[in-house]
Order: structure tokens, then C-alpha cells, then sequence
């Protein structure tokens, strides 16, 4: 066992989070600022900018893994602008998420009900997975799922429910909260999709070197995965149901596996990640073991998964005759089992 400031930590956990604890030690730029330190090209149509920015995507990673957080310029236009530039756009036509609602989203809302970013609260949060805490965790209100049994419904289903910050507002309480230890910043909700335009400008305004953590139902467009490719650090995921079927009736999305498993792989192969994987009552073999089972068939056995036992029947879970329980302990045992009995290494 690995013993450091981190805590004790398998050394193959260690591994598969090697970048992530590198840029919280201040041993390598995070992926946004080495992205700020990239010169692009500042014009031609949308066409133009994704063919820019899919060139530096494509270029830069190897870059990256060799470069040290000394000595770093930034031009006029980088291409953490680029990404800024293409998100602004996306707004204008909304399709950061797969229900592609492509509304113009400085005038009316899609789906989420998102018009403006609102936080809903920010803090150090000492209750994340132990590589991550403290964790500097901002709660965005709204979110493009509905979840009948939905866990922080005061934030998710309230979109205007907080405080609406400048990035530049915003950007100093994250460089507070780094300096007052915060191991990385922590976009969530709700979710942090509908605020990808938002998120990815107050970043570029912060000062501080610190791991960005995605942490989102994933149910993101391609071109949103390919915006928060060198951006994010660490990708936290909540992968909730193994079929299709489950997600429409629970959450009210389609094609829920085809999206969330096309993107799991995206951001495997852009970052880092812990997979989180909330058991819920009467769900094991339509949900827990296909998705488990997926994951190692896809992503491997080494890969950091948190197996979570925390739902409770609320918001309007005692509507449905199987999520009015807790999920018992038999069946997180077997979940868990499942999960060991296929030889994942690093669980949680």
C-alpha cells in the first residue's frame, strides 16, 4: 500500500489517477491550463472552428503527457478560447446534451429549464471519495434527467434556485478555496451540462492550478465530450441503469445505454475517471450486474468504480412499488459481490 498526502491508497489506484494527483500536487499543469497555452485560429464558420479544434485535440495529447507545469506561455487566442468560442455557439443552438433540444439559449430554455447558470451552493466537501477530498464541490441547479427517485430534487428540478455568479465572481471563489486546500474543483448538480459554455470561461479567468472534475450523468452530444476533452481532468460519472428501458420509465431518457456507453469510453480514453454506480432497491439484474458486467468487458477491471448504497425512497420514488425501499443488504452484497467476482481491483 501506497501511504502519502493522499492517504492510503493501493498503488494501482494510484495508477489509473496518476495525472489527476500530479496536477493536485502542482507536478503538471491541468489539461484546462495547458490548454490556455496552445495558440488557434480565431475565425471561419462552426465547420472551420470544430475542424481547428478536433486538429489540437488530436495533437496535443501526447503533448501533454510531456509537459511540466514550468515555463508555460500564453498566446492571444489558445485553444481554451477555441473551446470557449465553439460552446458559445452551441448555445446559441443548444445540443450540449443528447436530447438536442437546439433552442437558442439566450432567449428560451430546452429541456433542463436552464437559462442561466445558477449555483446553488459551493463548499469544501469532505464526504467524496477519499483520492478526491477536500473537494471544492459547486452544485448547478437544474438538470436534463428526471429522476422520480432523485436524490437532491431541490437543486435538479429548480433551475433557478441559487446564486447567478460572473465567471469572473466565480473564478476567484475557486482560487479561494484551492488556496485553502481544496484538492480540485467539482462541477455537479443537478447537472453541470446545460452550464458547459459557463463552466469552460470561468476556468480560463481562474489563477490556480487544479484538477477539473466532471461529475455528471454523462449523458452528453459527442460534441460536448469533445469540448471537455482537455478540459477535464478527472471524469466522476454516475452510470445508473443497464438497459434502456429502466432509464425511460426512472429518468424519462431514451437511448440512454447507447449515449452514456459511447461516452464512458470517450472519457476514458480523454482522462482519468471514477465510475460511481448507485444500487437501487429491486434493479440488480436489469441495472447493477449488465452495467458492471459492460464496464469490465469495455473499460477493464482495473478501472475506479464506487459502488454506492446510499438511495433513499424520495422525491417521488413511493409512486413506483419497487423504489419504496431501501435497497436491502442482501442486495448490495450481491452487487458488490458481482463486482469482485469479476476481478475489479479498484473498487470502492
Amino acid at each position: 500500500m501506497l501511504i502519502d498526502r493522499f492517504g492510503q491508497l493501493g498503488g494501482n489506484l494510484r495508477h489509473m489517477l496518476q495525472d489527476y494527483f500530479k496536477i493536485a500536487s502542482n507536478e503538471k499543469p491541468s489539461r484546462m491550463r495547458f490548454a490556455s497555452t496552445i495558440p488557434a485560429e480565431n475565425s471561419g464558420d462552426l465547420d472551420v472552428l470544430w475542424s481547428e479544434h478536433n486538429k489540437h485535440c488530436t495533437e496535443n495529447q501526447e503533448k501533454y503527457n510531456e509537459t511540466s507545469w514550468n515555463g508555460l506561455g500564453y498566446p492571444d487566442f489558445s485553444y481554451l478560447d477555441l473551446k470557449i468560442k465553439i460552446a458559445d455557439k452551441i448555445f446559441e443552438c443548444c445540443c450540449f446534451c443528447e436530447k438536442n433540444c437546439m433552442v437558442d439559449r439566450r432567449i428560451e430554455t430546452g429541456s433542463c429549464q436552464v437559462s442561466k447558470p445558477y449555483v446553488s451552493s459551493e463548499f469544501l466537501h469532505m464526504g467524496e471519495e477519499r483520492p478526491l477530498v477536500p473537494s471544492h464541490t459547486i452544485f448547478f441547479s437544474g438538470c436534463n434527467f428526471k429522476c422520480v427517485y432523485c436524490q437532491n430534487s431541490d437543486i435538479s428540478q429548480h433551475p433557478n434556485h441559487g446564486m447567478n455568479l460572473e465567471p469572473e465572481k466565480l473564478a476567484k471563489i475557486i482560487d479561494l478555496r484551492r488556496k485553502q486546500g481544496s484538492m480540485n474543483v467539482n462541477f455537479v448538480g443537478g447537472e453541470p451540462t446545460p452550464n458547459l459554455s459557463y463552466i469552460i470561461r470561468t476556468m480560463k479567468k481562474t489563477k490556480e492550478n487544479i484538477p477539473v472534475v466532471w461529475n455528471s450523468n454523462l449523458y452528453l452530444s459527442e460534441h460536448a465530450m469533445n469540448l471537455l476533452n482537455g478540459f477535464a481532468d478527472l471524469y466522476l460519472t454516475d452510470f445508473k441503469y443497464g438497459n434502456n428501458e429502466c432509464a425511460e420509465d426512472l429518468s424519462g431518457i431514451s437511448n440512454y445505454t447507447e449515449v452514456v456507453r459511447r461516452n464512458h469510453k470517450l472519457a476514458f480514453e480523454a482522462g482519468e475517471m471514477i465510475i460511481r454506480h448507485l444500487v437501487i432497491p429491486n434493479h440488480i439484474e436489469c441495472c447493477s450486474k449488465p452495467l458492471i458486467k459492460w464496464i469490465s468487458d469495455n473499460l477493464g477491471l482495473d478501472v475506479v468504480l464506487n459502488i454506492m448504497s446510499q438511495y433513499r425512497p424520495v422525491y417521488h420514488a413511493s409512486e413506483h412499488k419497487d423504489l419504496s425501499n431501501l435497497p436491502s443488504p442482501d442486495e448490495i452484497r450481491e452487487v458488490k459481490s458481482f463486482a469482485e467476482g469479476l476481478g475489479f481491483v479498484n473498487l470502492i
